[in-house]
């Protein structure tokens, strides 16, 4: 009776931290996708300038800021400590970037100011362009493990009772053009919008510049983990930008 009631018990706390990620994604990414469309402008927080500029600044760090610690191997210690089981450390990065997306786009104080703002045929381009960016995040999260990327990874194995199976290096689709496609698909999302704002530019600025350096560490982890593999795979795909790059001598064929 005793292990019937464990089980229960750690199904029920598996189901219900995936169903607050799965929330909190939703919340954020929502909110992220609103508020970005219109640059910024319907925002609700009510800041005063230019006190809001501080508070806009503090709500832009907190995320890579707290990202970023959470991928270091103290920060993933920290992870497996929160909520009943270990195994919930990607569910739970997952969730906390959540909470950090939504409180930033929550909760930002918007200038008022608008620099341009698209109209007629422009509108709809923009708008195309800014549905094909985040068509574009979407498909490169799902090529590289939607498990992981969304947090199921953590709450699925706890409900199976298994240790969390990681997805192997992704090397297909996306991947075959760039090595960071969703830091690329996220940059992306910033700078389509058909309403420009110094708000959204600020954003766009600093989470660019954000998008760029972050995956240095993460490919540093790659090259522990996989070896030779990444290294080879990183001479044929470009980091960041789908440039094509000239094959390595020895990969070259023979001059006739």
């Amino acid at each position: 009776m005793l292990g019937f009631m464990t089980d229960r018990r750690r199904i029920l706390l598996a189901l219900v931290w995936g169903a607050l990620c799965h929330g909190a994604f939703a919340v954020g990414a929502g909110l992220m996708v609103c508020h970005l469309f219109f640059g910024l402008t319907r925002s609700w927080g009510a800041v005063p300038y230019p006190f809001a500029i501080a508070a806009n600044l503090a709500l832009l760090a907190q995320f890579p800021l707290l990202h970023s610690l959470l991928l270091t191997g103290k920060g993933r210690k920290i992870l497996a400590l929160i909520g009943p089981d270990a195994r919930l450390a990607t569910t739970n990065y997952a969730l906390i970037a959540s909470v950090q997306l939504a409180l930033l786009f929550a909760f930002w104080s918007p200038s008022g100011v608008i620099l341009w703002q698209a109209t007629g045929a422009m509108f709809w381009v923009m708008c195309a362009a800014y549905a094909a960016s985040w068509g574009y995040l979407m498909l490169a999260i799902w090529q590289g493990g939607p498990q992981l990327q969304s947090g199921m990874l953590g709450w699925f194995a706890m409900l199976r009772g298994r240790k969390p199976e990681f997805p192997d290096m992704p090397t297909g689709g996306l991947y075959r053009v760039t090595r960071q496609p969703i830091y690329l698909g996220f940059a992306l999302t910033l700078w389509t919008m058909p309403t420009w704002t110094p708000d959204q530019l600020a954003l766009a600025t600093l989470w660019t510049a954000y998008c760029v350096l972050a995956p240095i560490h993460k490919e540093r982890r790659f090259t522990a983990i996989y070896g030779d593999r990444f290294r080879a795979y990183r001479t044929r795909v470009p980091y960041w930008l789908p440039l094509p790059r000239k094959a390595p001598d020895d990969a070259r064929p023979p001059a006739q």
